[in-house]
């Protein structure tokens, strides 16, 4: 079982791995918590990766269930892994749904996304963050804000990392357009677009106004894929009151599909450069 480097990735796993083997040694979760003496809620939020589990935990499921001696040492060594922190942790005051996407994020071989009206975080630059952030955090102090800041920019390095992140991103028209921090952030954030756009990991297309109706009115989504086969695409949603996790085969399916129909109908790389340059120069103006 390969190991990954992200905390959240692996109590993921691990919760698959649990589910998975206690339906092989055919008990339902009503006979794993009276042998237990648990919960049944406890069991089901344990697999369902609502709550994380103690090694200890781990071990009396997995022996309930078992394993042979080279697999329980498998799963004793990732519910060991599973507890380690990964860097955004050493910010307390994130909220754990962001802190779960930054873990899963962190993982991840590719992201594919659809931007509405902002610019994705992973290609933000300082100060283009610092406004978003700034008022999407309308009553947190300066303190937090500069936090989060950081936190941002810490994440751009996944797309410069050795084996660097895929991004492949289709922005709505309007996320150029969108005037945030002003005039000269705005140039400064395309031109820095353009840069990301020329790395060999990085794809931006442009859908434009003039596409009209597309396959994601409903608003911005990011497919994550990751390397281990073992770990399943998840479709991670926002918006203003929290987040949501897509992790359903079928409806994963559905944005991928989704995600298909709008690369295609938006303006192909080099259409996108063109745009982006016009848009930025524009800004240089004001």
């Amino acid at each position: 079982m390969k190991q990954t480097g992200s905390p959240t990735v692996r109590r993921r796993r691990l919760a698959f791995e649990l589910r998975r083997m206690r339906e092989q040694a055919a008990l339902t979760l009503d006979q794993v918590a009276e042998r237990l003496g648990w919960s049944i809620s406890k069991i089901s939020r344990i697999e369902t990766c609502k709550v994380g589990v103690a090694p200890n935990d781990v071990g009396r499921l997995i022996g309930l269930y078992g394993l042979s001696p080279v697999k329980f040492d498998e799963i004793m060594d990732l519910a060991r892994d599973a507890q380690k922190k990964g860097w955004w942790q050493a910010y307390g005051d994130l909220p754990s749904e962001y802190a779960t996407y930054i873990g899963l994020e962190a993982d991840a071989a590719s992201i594919r996304g659809f931007a509405a009206d902002i610019v994705p975080g992973l290609l933000q630059i300082e100060d283009y963050a610092r406004s978003v952030i700034r008022n999407t955090l309308v009553i947190s102090p300066p303190g937090e804000i500069e936090r989060r800041v950081e936190v941002r920019m810490t994440r751009r390095h996944l797309l410069s990392r050795d084996v660097p992140l895929r991004l492949w991103t289709v922005l709505d028209e309007a996320v150029l357009r969108r005037v945030v921090g002003g005039p000269a952030v705005m140039g400064d954030q395309l031109r820095h677009l353009l840069a990301m756009a020329a790395t060999p990991n990085v794809t931006v297309q442009v859908l434009p106004f003039a596409a009209g109706a597309h396959a994601a009115t409903s608003g911005a989504f990011s497919i994550l894929e990751f390397p281990d086969q073992a770990d399943a695409d998840v479709v991670f949603l926002d918006n203003l009151t929290g987040s949501l996790y897509v992790e359903k085969e079928v409806e994963v399916y559905r944005y991928t599909l989704a995600f298909d129909h709008l690369r295609a109908k938006a303006l192909d790389e080099d259409e996108s450069r063109r745009l982006i340059t016009e848009v930025a120069r524009g800004y240089d103006d004001l």
